[in-house]
């Protein structure tokens, strides 16, 4: 395909051929730089993709790009060059890359620090501070993007780009196949690729979204937000009757001592208090999975002498952390806070008096 450009007023035209990246490098790097390449708002008008990390190591390997949205999904983006001999296997290595994500990633703390090392690196902002512009969110609009990331993350709720300059037939028919029939989503995105003068021009094309019903981390279906009445009827039907008994107690602890309770999105309930006067970040998150996480990372970053205090009090009742706890986000199931509910809440409003 050719693209015709004229001036305004002129009878000549000229005729600018398609050009070809030379490297799956530079077709990555161009990603990088041009995210907006990646045309998710044909799906949903304000969707735009934020291409964080490149070559982001997995147990499988590298990913080429890593990206998120404002709601916080995960997209791994995988380049291929037609010319590549690869490119047959391109969806099965992009599904691989998922699958070792979901099951090694050992810690969301961990999976945010790489990505901290990456904006910091290419942009010279932390993560947090990036999605803040990138998206023009507000400051508290941030803990619940990345509380939806690491939902995502642990339940394996993961999207899929395919990226190259030419797409032939059969790897369309095989996205709108996978798309069909699972619960994946998976787009491809042609980009023609040409140049004149000194610029650079892009034609992107997106396959693959014509047979899914949206956007949302929910198989396509749009994220849903929780609230009160429906987080603890979520709770009532998914936990045992003492987990649910432990999870109410602590819910009506925070309700009645913190500043502010955020709830969670996706697919179950959660809550996630912030007692202000300890840190501006929640330090905890309750959901209806039955997972108690201590949200250490965050409020090591705000108040350093808050999440030292927290983090003794907490061992100091029988829970255990590694070394690293200042960088994690550690979770525990029922079994292991269900117990410790009573002195968990004691404990707390130790902290807080």
């Amino acid at each position: 395909m050719a693209i015709i450009i004229s001036r305004k007023g002129s009878a000549s035209a000229q005729v600018i051929e398609k050009s070809d990246f030379e490297r799956e490098h530079n077709l990555q790097e161009y990603i990088h730089e041009h995210p907006e390449s990646i045309p998710v708002y044909e799906i949903k008008e304000d969707k735009r993709l934020l291409v964080v990390a490149r070559e982001f190591e997995t147990e499988s390997g590298p990913i080429d790009a890593l990206a998120v949205d404002k709601d916080g999904d995960v997209y791994i983006v995988e380049t291929k060059l037609y010319r590549n001999p690869d490119k047959r296997t391109v969806v099965a290595q992009a599904l691989d890359y998922g699958a070792s994500l979901w099951k090694h990633m050992p810690d969301f703390g961990r999976f945010l620090n790489t990505l901290e090392e990456a904006s910091r690196a290419k942009w010279n902002l932390g993560f947090d501070e990036k999605l803040q512009q990138f998206f023009s969110l507000e400051q508290n609009q941030i803990e619940p993007l990345l509380d939806a990331m690491d939902r995502n993350l642990h339940d394996g709720r993961l999207k899929f780009v395919i990226l190259m300059d030419t797409i032939e037939d059969r790897l369309k028919d095989l996205i709108t196949y996978v798309n069909q029939n699972s619960q994946f989503d998976i787009f491809a995105v042609q980009l023609e690729y040409y140049r004149h003068e000194d610029y650079e021009i892009t034609v992107p094309r997106l396959f693959g979204a014509e047979v899914k019903k949206g956007l949302g981390s929910d198989s396509g279906t749009v994220r849903r937000k929780w609230d009160e009445a429906a987080m603890l009827d979520d709770a009532r039907q998914k936990l045992s009757d003492d987990d649910y008994r432990a999870f109410d107690k602590v819910y009506r602890f925070a309700k009645e001592t913190a500043d502010k309770i955020n709830f969670g999105t996706g697919s179950y309930g959660a809550f996630s208090p912030i007692f202000l006067r300890l840190s501006n970040k929640s330090l905890f998150t309750l959901g209806a999975d039955s997972r108690l996480s201590f949200n250490f990372e965050w409020v090591a970053r705000d108040n350093g002498q808050t999440a030292g205090a927290y983090k003794e009090a907490m061992e100091h009742i029988g829970f255990q952390f590694e070394p690293d706890w200042k960088v994690t986000r550690p979770s525990v199931l029922s079994a292991e806070w269900r117990p410790r509910a009573d002195a968990f809440i004691v404990a707390l409003r130790k902290l807080l008096a």
